[in-house]
Order: structure tokens, then C-alpha cells, then sequence
């Protein structure tokens, strides 16, 4: 209960300051439009009706959180999972490319950080272009990706997919590769003293060795994986998907569903970084290790 607590406390204290910093910029980014209307409307409200206005705006600039919190409700929990309003249908358009993005990220990730640890070639020409590749923003990147598989008639999830697999593959990458040159001398020259071979080494010490630092790294990849696939929405035209709803809330200045959508996005981010944790400290424990 104590570890429980020790965690949840802190979470929510700063949850809460977090809130009333959201309460305080909505009334501020929101008073210069409601003092026109009050203007035009021959209106002089008091102080406490002045920012109970302000903080109900049907599209205001900063949508208030309460604004938002009745907003996610009823689109998540309120309509049919099958509507285009819905939130959880919008989600899982955007998570189905996400997980796919991931799984490939990871894996060419893993495939990298092997070639690298066996290859110094590859560690001195291959590591540096990596690095580069990051520099790119992503937002140069996914119209030509859309336009290019469009071109040969791939479109849907494959694109949307790849995208995410250009962020997610990264932090794998350099994880694995800090996971795998993580056994110290003494256990190597252990391993070659019992005259273990080169894929003896790597399977049973390089391998469970790097598994803390491939689960570390790829909360970081799912995560990015996630930007990646709402990113790749933007510019697709897609009518469905976290990006696509932000897109079309844009149009349309609706900054509550804009808001709504990004906690809905902020939600499915925290749930697969939680997901892949679990499934890391399961992995740990069956190796043997202790829980912390």
C-alpha cells in the first residue's frame, strides 16, 4: 500500500497543479475574444461571471478542462463504437498502424544493433547515417512517403505503417546495440573459457543481457511509433484516425474535439508504454531476475 501510494501521490499532485495551470491560461487566451463579445453585445459582467464565460466558449481558443473532459466522455463512451465521432473507432485506426509500424521498427531495429555488434564496418558506416536519418523532420518525410507508394497503388495502413517504423526503428536500435555490448570483459572471457562459440555468446549472454535496455528503448519506439502514425495521417486526406480528427477539428476551428482527440491520443500513448513494461518485467522475471 505504501509503494502504491508513493507512486499514485505524486502522479496526482502534479496532475492537479497541472489542471489549475489549464484553468489559468484558458481564462487568459480566452478573455480578449469574450470581452468583444461582451462589447458588442453592450454587456459589463463581474469579475466571477466574466470568467465563468470564458471558460464555457462553444469554440474557444483554449478549451477548459472540464470542456474537454465532457467532450471525451461522450465521444468515447457515449456513441457507437462504428461513428465517425467516436473516439475509440478514431483510435483504433490510428493504434492498428501503430502496431504495425512498431513490430517492424523493432525488428529492424534488433537486425541493426546485431550487425553492428558483429560488423565494426557496419559500426563505423552504418551507425552515423542512422543518426543523420533522425534529423529529418518527420512532417518532410510523410508526404513523400504517401505520394510515392500512392504512385504505385499502395495505400491504407502500409504507408501510415512505414512512417512509424522510420521513428520507432531508432531508439530500438541504439538500445539493442547498448544492450548487446553490455557484458563485461570478465564474462566474456568467462564464456571463451568454456570454449562457447560465437552463437552460444550471443544467445546466452549479449541476448539476456540487453533485454533491460531493448524494453527501455522500445517504450520510447511505441510511443514515437504512435506521433508517427498520426503524423502520417495529416497528409493522406484520411477521414478516419486520431491525425485525421485533429485535422478535420482544425478545419472547422473545433479546438474542444481538437483537445479531446489529443488526450484520446495522449491515452493510447500511456497505455502501450504501460503494456510493453509489463510484458518487459514478465520477460525479466522469467529470466530469473528479481523484481526491484
Amino acid at each position: 500500500m505504501d509503494r502504491a501510494r508513493d507512486r499514485i501521490v505524486p502522479v496526482l499532485a502534479i496532475l492537479a497543479g497541472l489542471v489549475v495551470v489549464w484553468y489559468i491560461a484558458a481564462v487568459l487566451l480566452n478573455a480578449p475574444f469574450q470581452r468583444d463579445l461582451d462589447r458588442r453585445a453592450g454587456e459589463a459582467p463581474d469579475t466571477v461571471a466574466f470568467i465563468a464565460k470564458t471558460l464555457s466558449q462553444p469554440k474557444p481558443t483554449m478549451p477548459a478542462p472540464h470542456q474537454v473532459a465532457a467532450n471525451f466522455f461522450e465521444n468515447t463512451f457515449l456513441r457507437k463504437i462504428t461513428s465517425n465521432r467516436s473516439l475509440v473507432y478514431h483510435a483504433w485506426v490510428t493504434l492498428s498502424s501503430t502496431l504495425m509500424g512498431f513490430a517492424f521498427g523493432t525488428a529492424l531495429g534488433v537486425l541493426i544493433a546485431v550487425g553492428i555488434v558483429h560488423f565494426t564496418s557496419l559500426d563505423r558506416s552504418l551507425m552515423p547515417w542512422l543518426i543523420a536519418s533522425q534529423t529529418i523532420p518527420i512532417l518532410a518525410i510523410a508526404p513523400m512517403v504517401i505520394v510515392v507508394f500512392a504512385a504505385i497503388g499502395v495505400t491504407g495502413i502500409i504507408p501510415k505503417s512505414l512512417i512509424s517504423t522510420y521513428l520507432s526503428f531508432f531508439p530500438v536500435a541504439v538500445g539493442m546495440v547498448k544492450g548487446l555490448r553490455s557484458p563485461e570483459i570478465t564474462h566474456l572471457d568467462l564464456m571463451h573459457t568454456y570454449n562457447a562459440s560465437a552463437s552460444q555468446t550471443f544467445w546466452k549472454l549479449r541476448v539476456p543481457a540487453s533485454t533491460p535496455f531493448l524494453f527501455a528503448s522500445m517504450k520510447v519506439a511505441v510511443a514515437a511509433s504512435l506521433v508517427g502514425a498520426i503524423v502520417a495521417e495529416l497528409p493522406t486526406g484520411a477521414v478516419a484516425g486520431i491525425g485525421a480528427k485533429l485535422l478535420s477539428a482544425s478545419y472547422y476551428s473545433q479546438t474542444i474535439d481538437m483537445w479531446s482527440a489529443l488526450v484520446a491520443g495522449s491515452i493510447v500513448a500511456a497505455l502501450l508504454v504501460t503494456l510493453v513494461g509489463q510484458i518487459g518485467r514478465l520477460v525479466d522475471r522469467s529470466m530469473g531476475a528479481r523484481p526491484a
